[in-house]
């Protein structure tokens, strides 16, 4: 099982090049990391190979520079040819133990999940957390599954591993997932569309920590 343990998900930065305005992602990520971001997952559906294999070994770098942990979201190939920390993939994506076969044993996966049946066989399969949503509606993933307060305490309720909650998540409304068992939030807008995004990621980790208060 790859190290990872539920303080690493307090606020989980995904990218997204959506908002990069003339800035390099590395640049935004290094706000992000500044402002405490404790996890960064490197999201990219366009970019050619050559380019993802590049921004992919430079934001590694930099998150080891801020010991956070650094995944690449789905590419398999990539994460094990820069080595990466791990890979997050979802339920159309490849099996938590068929990534393992090819990683290895000490890298983290995450996996995304929606109902309790898919966070057990996650689990079962070796996923080291979960990554479940949607939690509120998303402008950024338009085929996101909305999954409500009560499916995501029957998941936290249901696994040992940690769960991140994804989806539609902001400063404002963090406090509606207090008590769901959840050990953090992954956002991307929250962070990235921000015009501040240090304040931002700085501001989410003082909300998030109401997640860990009983």
């Amino acid at each position: 099982m790859g190290n990872c343990n539920g303080k690493d998900l307090l606020v989980y930065a995904v990218t997204d090049r959506h908002w990069l305005h003339g800035e390099t992602l590395y640049r935004q990520v290094e706000k992000a990391l500044k402002g405490g971001a404790t996890f960064v997952q490197l999201r990219e559906k366009e970019l050619d190979e050559d380019a993802f294999l590049k921004e992919a070994i430079e934001i590694k770098e930099l998150c080891r520079q801020y010991h956070v942990p650094f995944v690449i979201n789905d590419n398999v190939e990539i994460a094990r040819k820069i080595d990466a920390d791990g890979v997050h993939v979802g339920q159309r994506d490849m099996e938590a133990a068929d990534v393992r076969s090819q990683l290895g044993a000490d890298k983290i996966i995450g996996v995304s999940a929606q109902t309790v049946e898919q966070a057990l066989l996650a689990q079962e399969r070796g996923a080291d957390y979960l990554g479940v949503g949607a939690v509120f509606p998303t402008g950024t993933k338009l085929d996101a599954v909305e999954v409500g307060y009560e499916a995501l305490k029957a998941i936290c309720d249901a696994v040992d591993i940690p769960v991140v909650a994804i989806g539609g998540i902001t400063k404002e409304n963090i406090i509606e997932l207090k008590g769901s068992g959840a050990d953090g939030v992954a956002v991307v807008s929250a962070i990235f569309a921000s015009e501040d995004i240090e304040g931002a990621t700085r501001e989410l980790c003082e909300k998030a920590r109401v997640l860990s208060e009983s």
